[in-house]
């Protein structure tokens, strides 16, 4: 007697748990690294304003340490700011450039900071 050609319905079984267990292992990876690679772009953001800012003091020379700026002051020293005067990013946040003698900070959290001295 031949058997027929084909897989047998526990063989597809098995091919498709192995599958779920690789992607379980491999989607919070991904989810991570992505998330990762967020908060680097916003902390690139954050340097480019704090370069900025540095920028503008230098400039103006009237950049006391109690005035406190706006991205329209020194979006003119950011390259790739939108015309409405806002830096984007992908998590949809806003930054507060604050002060001269300050760190600009992120609405997004506290995972998303400067360190001291840019």
């Amino acid at each position: 007697m031949r058997r027929p050609n084909g897989f047998t319905l526990v063989e597809i079984m098995i091919v498709v748990a192995i599958i779920a267990v690789l992607a379980s292992i491999a989607i919070p990876s991904f989810m991570k690294a992505r998330a990762n690679a967020r908060a680097s772009a916003c902390i690139n953001n954050l340097r480019l304003i704090d370069s900025a800012k540095q920028q503008y003091a230098t400039a103006s020379a009237t950049c006391a340490n109690s005035t406190v700026l706006y991205m329209s002051d020194i979006s003119i020293y950011i390259k790739g700011v939108a015309t409405n005067g806002t830096l984007t990013c992908r998590e949809n946040v806003t930054y507060v450039v604050g002060s001269c003698n300050t760190n600009p900070t992120c609405s997004f959290g506290n995972t998303h900071v400067l360190a001291q001295g840019g």
